[in-house]
């Protein structure tokens, strides 16, 4: 098994969201990837400049962070050669590694735009070592610049940031320092290819917790009246259990409710609404093991929601 650290670096329209292609919103420009074998040693390189073709000038944003011109750019391999051989160069046996949660699904955006999707298959496992850094050295909630990472590790910076293969270079530099059990127990999905059908729905295990990503839906409403959806599951037992707070919605995407096992304790469960790029959306939803003291809080969330709302429905009756 190796590990592919990769890097991507993107361009946007210049001249504005209202004119920006919807269906590539950020058009990559450079791809930055190292090779880590199963000791996590460095065994390859891989860099390629794009060549743009959406937007054929760049962002002044880009432009200023990348210290990029668009006569470089020029010079850079077509998308489609460079994705081909960034595939080539992984090899079969691989799991990719990124710094936040944004490199795979923009990856993943541009290789379908081109109708070259069918080279990675989805939903895609990762390890986000953002997140796997968070978990490790500070409250596993925040999540930090990969400077900040670098600084923090005490490391040498030699190479200037905001380059994809001196990112990935950093990014695989922290990856080598974290337990690869912490890694394994809190690895990372992507959904940009969610489940289309019943058959295709994901049931995702981790120590603690479980995630299943469902089929779609034409809507919410009709996501939350489905039985799998809605139902509090022990996902340790694998029994349906009592509700002690039923679901609410903590904003129009995400709802929450909290459920007790008397085997295992109480759950919290979370639904988090995603939006299909065909208009209609889908379901990652989570049940997690919690103490009682966060069950509390999450009453207590409920119910200063729910006067809120009164107090909303109040003023605008009066």
């Amino acid at each position: 098994m190796n590990y592919i650290v990769f890097d991507l670096e993107w361009n946007q329209c210049p001249y504005g969201k209202d004119k920006e292609n919807q269906r590539l919103p950020f058009e990559i420009i450079e791809i930055g990837a190292v090779k880590l074998n199963g000791k996590k040693e460095m065994t390859g390189e891989f860099h390629r400049l794009v060549r743009p073709m959406v937007y054929k000038k760049l962002h002044f944003k880009t432009e200023e962070i990348l210290d990029m011109d668009m006569e470089q750019l020029k010079e850079g391999d077509f998308f489609y050669k460079a994705v081909r051989d960034f595939f080539s160069w992984c090899g079969k046996d691989y799991i990719f590694c990124t710094w936040g949660n944004m490199d795979l699904p923009e990856l993943q955006r541009n290789m379908k735009y081109y109708h070259l999707l069918d080279l990675l298959k989805g939903p895609v496992k990762f390890y986000d070592a953002q997140k796997l850094f968070s978990i490790t050295y500070e409250d596993g909630k925040s999540r930090k610049a990969l400077e900040y990472g670098i600084d923090y590790l005490g490391m040498e910076k030699s190479k200037d940031f905001h380059h994809a293969l001196a990112d990935a270079y950093y990014t695989a530099e922290i990856f080598k320092r974290l337990d690869l059990t912490v890694a394994e127990d809190n690895f990372s999905i992507d959904s940009f290819q969610h489940p289309r059908c019943k058959e295709e729905e994901l049931y995702v295990a981790y120590p603690y917790s479980e995630k299943y990503i469902t089929r779609e839906f034409p809507g919410k409403e009709e996501a939350m009246k489905d039985k799998e959806v809605a139902a509090g599951r022990c996902f340790l037992c694998r029994k349906n259990v009592r509700k002690k707070i039923r679901w609410f919605s903590l904003n129009p995407k995400t709802y929450c409710c909290v459920a007790l096992c008397p085997r295992h304790g109480y759950l919290k469960g979370k639904v988090r609404i995603k939006k299909a790029e065909n208009g209609k959306i889908y379901v990652i939803k989570t049940m997690k093991l919690i103490d009682r003291s966060e069950a509390d809080d999450i009453r207590a969330k409920k119910e200063l929601l729910q006067k809120k709302k009164r107090q909303k429905k109040q003023q605008i009756t009066h």
